[in-house]
C-alpha cells in the first residue's frame, strides 16, 4: 500500500534557508513540500523549478482571490510552472474558482480555502460579519467549491466527516494546523494530530513548523509520516 506523505511547510524567508534544511534529508527522500507566500514572493518561480529539479512535489499555496479574469490569467501562468497543487479563496465565489479551473487545466490539484485554521467563530462573526456557525461556513464552501468544479478544500481536521458528507468522499480535504502529540499550537486555534487526522479523512495534512524547527527535522517527518499512516 502507498504511504501518504505529509506536506511539509517550507516557511522559510529564502531559497538558502531551505537548501540548508532539505540537507538534512536524505537525497533519495522525495518529499512533498509546501511553498508559501514569503518564499515564492522572495524567490520567484526559480524556488519551484529548484524543487521541481530535486524530484519533490509542491503545494503552491497562493490563495488567490481576485476577479475571474484575474485569477484564470495568474492560473496559466502556475500551470506553466508544473506545481502538482495551489488553490484560491472560495470566498471569491463560484465564477472565480471555475475560471482558475479552467486557467490551471486538470493536471494539477486545485483546491479551496475555506476558513483559515487561525480563525476562530467568534472572529469569523466580528471580523467577516459571516452569522452562522463556523462549521457551517466551512461546509457551504466546500459545496460551492464542488459546484465550481475543484478537486477539494483546505480545512480543519474537524470539519473533513462533515464535507466529506455533504460533497462525496473522493472530494479532497486538505488539512493543516496538525502538530504531533504534545506538540506547541503556535497561532493555530483548530488543530489535531496526524493520528486523528488520518482517522477522521484527511486526504493531506500540512506540518510546519514541528518538522522545520525540530533538532532532527529528518527523524519528526518519519514520525509523523508513521504516524499518519498508522492511524
Amino acid at each position: 500500500m502507498k504511504e501518504n506523505r505529509p506536506i511539509i511547510a517550507l516557511d522559510f524567508a529564502s531559497r538558502t534557508e531551505v537548501q540548508t534544511f532539505l540537507e538534512q534529508f536524505p537525497s533519495q527522500e522525495k518529499l512533498f513540500v509546501k511553498v508559501g507566500m514569503e518564499l515564492y514572493y522572495a524567490e520567484g518561480p526559480d524556488i519551484i523549478h529548484y524543487l521541481k529539479d530535486c524530484g519533490h512535489s509542491i503545494f503552491l499555496d497562493l490563495k488567490l482571490h481576485d476577479i475571474p479574469n484575474t485569477v484564470e490569467s495568474a492560473m496559466r501562468v502556475l500551470a506553466k510552472l508544473g506545481v502538482d497543487m495551489t488553490n484560491v479563496h472560495a470566498a471569491g465565489g463560484v465564477e472565480m474558482m471555475q475560471a482558475a479551473r479552467r486557467g490551471l487545466g486538470e493536471d494539477a490539484i486545485l483546491i479551496a480555502v475555506t476558513q483559515l485554521t487561525s480563525t476562530s467563530e467568534e472572529q469569523m462573526r466580528k471580523d467577516q460579519n459571516i452569522q452562522t456557525s463556523l462549521q457551517d461556513a466551512v461546509v457551504h464552501y466546500a459545496q460551492k467549491a464542488q459546484e465550481a468544479g475543484l478537486d477539494g478544500v483546505v480545512c480543519s481536521a474537524h470539519e473533513v466527516k462533515l464535507i466529506k458528507e455533504a460533497t462525496n468522499p473522493e472530494f479532497v480535504c486538505l488539512t493543516p494546523g496538525i502538530r504531533p502529540s504534545g506538540g506547541e499550537i503556535g497561532d493555530q486555534k483548530r488543530v489535531m494530530t496526524p493520528a486523528d487526522a488520518a482517522r477522521i479523512g484527511s486526504d493531506y495534512i500540512v506540518v510546519g513548523r514541528p518538522i522545520t524547527k525540530s533538532e532532527d527535522p529528518y527523524q519528526t517527518y518519519l514520525s509523523i509520516k508513521e504516524e499518519w499512516n498508522r492511524g
